[in-house]
C-alpha cells in the first residue's frame, strides 16, 4: 500500500462517541472495496481518505499504523465473508452439495453487481505476501482454514446423506475447493465474466468421489 510517505500529523481531534466509531468502519469499507480492486501494493491510504472526508492528520486518531488499518480491514473481510458463507453453507433448505453450489451463484451475483472489479481480498493478498508485513501471513492462513473447516463440515454432511463416498477425505477436498476457487475469482475477474466460476463448481461437483449406486443416506429405509 502505498503508505511510506504518511507520517502522523496534528489535527482537530475527531468528535467523541458514535461519531468516531462510524468513521472508523467507513474508513475500513472504503479500504477494503479499494483493496478487492487494487491489491496492497496499488492501493494508497491518500486516495481513501479523499473518499470518506477525513483528514490525513486525523487517520493515526483511528488507527496506530497503517499496518493495523489493513489488519483491521482484513478482519472485516473475514467477518463478512464468513456470514456469507454461513449463509449458503447451513441453509438446511437444501442438500450438502446443493449448498456449495449455492454459494458460488450468490458469489458470481456479488461480483457481477461490481462489474467482476473486485475480488476476493484473501487471495488478492495472498498473491502479494512477500511484500506484506510479516504477521499478515499468519492471519490470512487462519482465515483460509476457518473457510476450509466450513466446507469440510459441509462435505462431511454431504457423506452423512449419501451424496459423497465415504472414503473421500473432506478436509483434504476443502482445501482443493478453496485452491481452485480463489483461481477461479481471479480468472472471472480477468474475464469481466462468471463463467470461470461456474466452470469451477461443475468439475469440482463431477470430480467428488461418489457412494456405489447401492447405498442409501443416512438414516434412509434400506427396503
Amino acid at each position: 500500500m502505498t503508505t511510506d510517505t504518511l507520517k502522523p500529523r496534528r489535527g482537530r481531534p475527531p468528535k467523541a462517541g458514535r461519531e468516531n466509531a462510524d468513521t472508523r468502519e467507513t474508513l475500513i469499507r472504503s479500504g477494503t472495496a479499494v483493496l478487492t480492486e487494487q491489491g496492497f501494493a496499488a492501493a494508497g491510504i491518500d486516495g481513501i481518505l479523499r473518499q470518506v472526508g477525513v483528514p490525513k492528520g486525523s487517520f493515526y486518531y483511528y488507527f496506530d499504523s497503517k499496518e493495523s488499518f489493513g489488519q483491521a480491514i482484513i478482519e472485516n473481510y473475514a467477518q463478512f465473508f464468513a456470514h456469507r458463507l454461513d449463509k449458503s453453507l447451513l441453509d438446511e433448505s437444501l442438500t450438502p452439495l446443493q449448498r456449495l453450489q449455492a454459494f458460488v451463484n450468490h458469489a458470481a451475483e456479488g461480483m457481477a453487481k461490481y462489474a467482476f472489479t473486485r475480488g476476493c481480498l484473501v487471495g488478492n493478498l495472498g498473491q502479494e505476501i512477500t511484500n506484506l508485513p510479516v504477521n499478515y501471513r499468519e492471519q490470512l492462513i487462519t482465515i483460509l482454514q476457518s473457510w476450509e473447516r466450513r466446507v469440510s463440515q459441509c462435505l462431511a454432511q454431504a457423506q452423512q446423506r449419501g451424496e459423497l463416498s465415504t472414503e473421500a477425505d473432506c478436509d483434504t477436498l476443502a482445501a482443493y475447493f478453496w485452491a481452485g476457487w480463489e483461481g477461479a475469482v481471479m480468472r472471472a475477474k480477468l474475464n469481466g465474466n462468471a463463467m470461470p466460476l461456474h466452470n469451477f463448481i461443475r468439475y469440482f461437483l463431477a470430480g467428488l468421489p461418489k457412494p456405489p449406486a447401492d447405498t442409501f443416506p443416512s438414516g434412509a429405509d434400506n427396503v
